[in-house]
């Protein structure tokens, strides 16, 4: 007899249900701990078909640890089973368990793909980075205007710059010193902690011959290329490179129903980083690129017809199929090709 167990994690209790024959067979709690549900599972449903648990930020490390254990543990997306466990008359986590079981058992869901730990651990490094940049320059921000309270304009500069230029308008304001100083040596640290791993993930890009391929296309750099391969993984994860657009949310969503059929903004489905990246390097493509390229001369034509905004976007998507494609052939970036649409 084949068995079907639902998981609704949380962060300390995982809701646990299992099914059988289109029955219930026994529905309970334990640790949210992968060891401890392995445990439960054996003793409760030595015959096992699915596991089946939602995303969530504990979903990696259960998919592979549980996978570890060698249980058939799947992910699916927690969007389109929130349609079927919203039928349920109460909201409660060992309904969404039991909702879960339902649905590994008749086979109603959607698989996704867990990413590997060192894809993971890339994603955060870049992740990390980018927030560290953006509290420098919340900080260096919040030091302006306390100072332009005081009538202290600090200049337009950045980096040593700004350090200098704060530095040299405090040279008389002791009281306002030792309340901005604090704050400038925060910056600074930030500062440093931020060139470190900015050194590693370039380390890392030049290390990397897919990387290196993708880095070839102009406008994209070392961390537009790493977090495009620490998102996708393996190219052949897509069996068209079109549908990398597509996952991205960078194509349109579409409305149809009886007479009407309109198509509306992107989706914006996926990853968030990722888009507002290949979105920065189409803009580099179509303003501060000297570079003459298929990309910019298509990109160009576009926005004398749209608009910068529209034509970047697009650009973005085109972008990511042609990132796509040179994954899979391997090939450097070719200049004369994408000039058409």
């Amino acid at each position: 007899m084949k068995e079907y167990i639902g998981l609704d994690v949380s962060l300390k209790e995982t809701a646990v249900s299992i099914r059988r024959d289109g029955k219930r067979m026994w529905r309970g709690k334990c640790a949210s701990d992968p060891k401890v549900i392995a445990e439960l599972v054996r003793k409760r449903a030595p015959a096992v078909e699915l596991i089946v648990f939602e995303t969530g930020p504990l979903s990696v490390w259960f998919y592979h640890a549980l996978i570890q254990e060698g249980l058939p543990a799947i992910c699916i997306d927690a969007r389109h089973a929130a349609g079927a466990l919203n039928m349920a008359p109460n909201k409660t986590d060992a309904n969404d368990a039991d909702g879960l079981a339902q649905l590994a058992e008749i086979g109603y869901f959607k698989s996704v793909r867990v990413k590997s730990f060192d894809s993971m651990l890339t994603r955060t490094l870049i992740t990390v980075r980018t927030r560290l940049v953006r509290m420098t320059v919340e900080l260096s921000n919040q030091i302006r205007g306390i100072m332009k309270t005081f009538g202290l304009i600090v200049p337009a500069g950045q980096g040593n710059v700004f350090d200098q230029n704060v530095c040299s308008l405090l040279d008389d304001q002791d009281e306002l010193a030792t309340i901005i100083l604090p704050v400038l040596a925060a910056w600074r640290s930030l500062r440093e902690r931020t060139a470190e791993l900015s050194r590693k993930l370039v380390a890392d890009a030049r290390r990397s011959e897919a990387c290196q391929v993708l880095m070839s296309i102009p406008g994209v750099g070392a961390i537009t290329a790493t977090a495009f391969m620490a998102a996708i993984e393996d190219p052949d994860n897509f069996r068209k490179s079109r549908s990398v657009a597509a996952w991205l949310g960078l194509t349109t969503r579409r409305y149809q129903s009886g007479e009407v059929d309109y198509d509306g903004h992107i989706s914006r489905r996926g990853d968030k980083h990722l888009r507002g990246l290949l979105y920065e390097a189409a803009v580099v493509i179509l303003t501060r690129s000297f570079a003459q390229s298929g990309l910019r001369t298509w990109g160009l034509k576009l926005k004398e017809r749209v608009g910068f905004k529209r034509a970047a976007t697009a650009l973005a998507r085109k972008l990511a199929v042609t990132m796509h494609a040179m994954l899979k052939s391997g090939e450097f970036f070719n200049p004369s090709i994408g000039a058409t649409a």
